[in-house]
């Protein structure tokens, strides 16, 4: 079986949960899952999984790099396809799959239902199927049946050397923190964060502040200078290392984001903050308890799937609403501290 889903990175993650769900409930099925190499220590957990990727940007782009993408796939011997990406570049190669008698089956996105709970009037906010459900439904399209498992399991990690020498051996209650992402509607102002990070540094023996990017490491590296007991990660671990981190976490904060689902693939409990997203949407972490969403309730929210529409009020009081010590007390029932 071809498994293809090439992006973005919280959705290649709740991938993750259900190809291994796949692999225990058929072990002897050969599973290829086409994503980029970025993504590849995702799936390190799960044993005999074969990896292929793709070159989108050299033997591989375009049409014609498609077409040879589609060649050297076939060459893997492969019997079906599970698209559960579903866009251009994947439905050219499920198409190729079907023209020349392979079976295919791609995920339904529940589009219509989506815009129907995000629309302006007349909202229809119910729960949705989760993502990982419409994975399953791909697989089950193909004939493999397999039962989701309530939560990953949470396995001992080390702490990565770099972050051994920042911070010290783990003696009390460690907390993360990724108040960033993507789209505005999903990124907790900055002004209430440094707030948060006051009351978390006061409270924990450490507080780490996860994200990328330059202006995010800028953050990161002022709250240490702001605060006692703050490291930050940003630029200093690679991928498998800030998963490795996160496992030794008691507890993470993050948005409607990646670090969500990171979390999750290593069982640590997550604190989220919802603003324009909602997680009925079907994007909630796997295995994380619905009681630590923390959000308000308005009568615009949700108003994007994503979190990529302007604020029709230019304030954003999904998110400017929703103070620091809210979420500092949900961090401390989960913690137990």
């Amino acid at each position: 079986m071809l498994v293809i889903r090439l992006s973005a990175m919280g959705d290649v993650a709740m991938a993750v949960p259900v190809v291994a769900a796949l692999r225990s409930a058929h072990p002897d099925l050969r599973i290829t899952v086409l994503t980029r190499p970025f993504f590849k220590p995702f799936f390190l957990d799960i044993e005999g999984i074969e990896f292929f990727e793709p070159d989108l940007q050299g033997r591989h782009k375009g049409l014609g790099g498609l077409i040879r993408l589609f060649g050297d796939l076939r060459g893997l011997g492969i019997d079906c396809v599970a698209d559960l990406h579903d866009v251009l570049r994947s439905k050219v190669l499920r198409t190729l799959f079907a023209l020349t008698g392979h079976e295919t089956a791609r995920i339904d996105k529940g589009r219509a239902e989506k815009e129907a709970m995000t629309r302006k009037f007349r909202k229809k906010v119910v729960p949705l199927k989760t993502t990982f459900e419409r994975y399953r439904d791909v697989f089950l399209e193909l004939g493999c049946y397999l039962d989701l498992p309530p939560r990953m399991p949470r396995r001992e990690r080390p702490i990565p050397e770099q972050m051994t020498a920042l911070a010290g051996a783990k003696t009390g209650k460690w907390v993360g923190i990724a108040p960033f992402a993507k789209h505005k509607g999903k990124i907790y102002p900055t002004v209430k964060t440094d707030e948060l990070i006051g009351l978390l540094s006061a409270r924990y023996e450490k507080v780490f502040v996860f994200g990328g990017g330059v202006y995010e490491q800028q953050f990161g590296e002022f709250m240490q200078t702001r605060y006692p007991n703050i490291v930050s990660v940003i630029g200093h671990v690679t991928l498998d290392e800030e998963l490795d981190l996160m496992a030794n976490m008691d507890c993470m904060i993050g948005m409607d984001s990646a670090t969500m689902h990171l979390c999750s693939l290593v069982g640590t409990p997550v604190v989220s903050i919802w603003g324009a997203t909602h997680p009925y949407a079907g994007f909630y972490g796997y295995g994380q308890d619905p009681a630590n969403a923390v959000q308000l309730d308005l009568p615009c929210r949700p108003c994007s799937v994503y979190g990529n529409k302007p604020c029709i009020f230019k304030d954003y009081r999904c998110l400017e609403g929703i103070a620091p010590q809210t979420i500092a007390d949900r961090v401390a029932v989960v913690v137990g501290a």
